[in-house]
């Protein structure tokens, strides 16, 4: 059995750039922290990365969230340099075109099912829009491995979409640590 850490979109767009907050760039060296507990503890790490296209403002989302970020390739798309030493294998990147990733839940299907995965710990940025995509999105493919979420290591929008998604996970069986 292991355990796994699910790192969301801790992109420079996020933290500093295009929809940066103080919240993310708050949450920068405890993420960073934790990254490194989790690679003396011998967990799996899974990045995640939005990826837009260059049309982004053609696409539902960016009809819907009109700020160009995330542009594959760009300095924005990048892991903010505090953490990309944490993104060379055996660490994993999945990067997703939209706010979950079913490519991630298939990946961690496929593990639980060959040597079972104790717990899912996410942590990242958005919690009102990424984190929680993602932590239900696992919970949906894992239903019976525990899903947890630190609200210190997550940064919402704002702070009170942060707070709301945090109650809306705890009530679908996500344990807020």
């Amino acid at each position: 059995m292991k355990r796994v850490l699910v790192v969301v979109d801790m992109q420079t767009d996020f933290v500093d750039g295009a929809l940066g907050t103080k919240e993310a760039a708050a949450i920068v060296p405890a993420v960073r922290a934790r990254l490194e507990k989790a690679r003396r503890d011998g967990e799996e790490i899974i990045f995640t990365r939005d990826t837009h296209p260059e049309d982004y403002l053609n696409t539902q989302e960016g009809h819907n969230l009109p700020v160009v970020h995330c542009v594959k390739g760009s300095k924005g798309w990048q892991i903010v340099p505090q953490l990309t030493e944490f993104t060379q294998p055996p660490a994993v990147i999945i990067d997703k075109p939209t706010f979950g990733s079913s490519k991630l839940g298939q990946l961690l299907q496929e593990e639980n099912s060959k040597e079972g995965i104790e717990q899912v710990e996410v942590i990242g940025l958005c919690t009102d829009i990424c984190v929680i995509s993602n932590a239900l999105l696992i919970k949906a493919f894992l239903p019976e491995v525990p899903i947890v979420v630190d609200p210190k290591l997550c940064a919402g929008v704002t702070p009170q979409s942060h707070e709301t998604a945090l109650q809306a996970m705890a009530s679908c069986q996500i344990r807020i640590l």
